[in-house]
């Protein structure tokens, strides 16, 4: 894949803290990349030092092959699309998109086109009389991101573009920007702290913390085979189960010993076998939790007490006691289990992810 946007050896410090240290990202052209991670975790600082915006202390920063590092934001090839609208609120909605343009000396009639473009592939065309004061949230957003569109650049730029929108305008958008990516193919950089926009919307997630990025992979790889405890933490709603417990080798069989009695066969993860001996964590996510007892040998089982029963509509999240933590189990339609109720529960093996006890990282 031909790179689009290149990050070298990225340092960033404000003042004497250092924000971003040696830190290389390579975003492919036509890419849609998510930086995702917690406040603070420095995924706008690293979106602004691609844009120009902040200067930086070491490292390159390329965009289409070109060494941009100390080049202005206007001559980076980029368009941003901002938390807060900044739209001028004297200029109607036609004018807030041919601003940029008329300022670079483009002519009327290619203004005009890329405007009315913007405005249908958005569809902006019924508000293009109206100031910003006049306009919803979203449609302020959608103009937003129109000023970007018009710009016809290789690489566009979101900061938590869909933060300050109520949830049924986020994902009307979401959407909308997903279908935009697919019709122009350019390469996409979008910050966010929703784990539903990063694994719906990329193509990749970079996953940061501390102005690190701990894993950088397909949505699938990220949520199925999170690299550490903190991914497998952070990604799901409900998170990945963990229980601690030491693996113990019997023979052939590998079992593994966590709190509540809790015993398993897992012989089969070939992969864990030189931690025999050694604690680790196990971990499950919440939808491969089910309800009942086990009707096949393989699977891991297990008894607990429920604590709290969630209705969520299409599912239930049902939070139990097992090994003296709550646990949450995601189950498909209403089961009938309340507060107090002992209930069986198993797992597939094949489910199940292990990590070092000592450091979080993935076996």
């Amino acid at each position: 894949m031909q790179t689009s946007v290149a990050i070298k050896d990225l340092a960033i410090e404000f003042g004497a803290v250092k924000v971003i240290e040696k830190l290389d990202l390579n975003v492919g052209r036509g890419e849609f990349v998510v930086l995702l991670g917690p406040s603070g975790c420095g995924k706008s600082t690293l979106l602004n030092a691609i844009a120009g915006l902040i200067d930086i202390v070491d490292g390159e920063v390329w965009i289409s092959d070109k060494n941009v590092t100390w080049s202005e934001p206007k001559d980076r090839g980029i368009g941003m699309v901002f938390q807060s609208y900044a739209l001028y609120p004297q200029m109607s909605v036609r004018q807030n998109l041919s601003f940029g343009l008329k300022v670079a000396g483009l002519p009327r009639e290619e203004t005009e086109r890329r405007v009315g473009k913007a405005a249908s592939m958005l569809q902006l065309e019924a508000l293009l009389d109206r100031k910003p004061s006049e306009l919803s949230g979203g449609q302020r957003q959608r103009v937003a991101i129109g000023r970007a569109l018009v710009r016809n650049v290789d690489v566009f730029l979101f900061d938590e573009p869909l933060s300050n929108l109520d949830a049924k305008l986020r994902n009307e958008l979401r959407v909308e920007i997903k279908r935009l990516h697919q019709e122009l193919g350019n390469t996409m950089i979008y910050v966010t702290h929703d784990q539903i926009e990063a694994l719906t919307l990329a193509d990749r997630i970079a996953v940061m913390r501390k102005g690190v990025i701990e894993q950088f992979a397909t949505p699938h790889e990220i949520y199925h085979r999170p690299a550490n405890t903190f991914i497998a933490g952070f990604i799901g709603s409900p998170t990945m189960n963990f229980l601690k417990g030491a693996l113990e080798r019997t023979g052939d069989t590998l079992t593994f010993i966590g709190t509540a009695e809790a015993r398993f066969d897992v012989s089969s993860h070939a992969n864990i076998a030189s931690h025999a001996g050694k604690p680790v964590i196990l971990g499950i996510r919440p939808e491969h939790m089910v309800l009942g007892p086990a009707t096949d040998t393989r699977m891991h089982a297990g008894k607990a007490t429920v604590k709290v029963v969630e209705p969520m509509g299409a599912d239930t999240v049902v939070w139990v006691d097992f090994g003296g933590d709550l646990r949450g189990m995601r189950i498909a339609g209403d089961p009938t289990v309340a507060p107090g109720d002992t209930v069986d529960f198993h797992f597939p093996p094949e489910r199940v992810s292990f990590f070092e006890a000592e450091n979080g990282v993935r076996i």
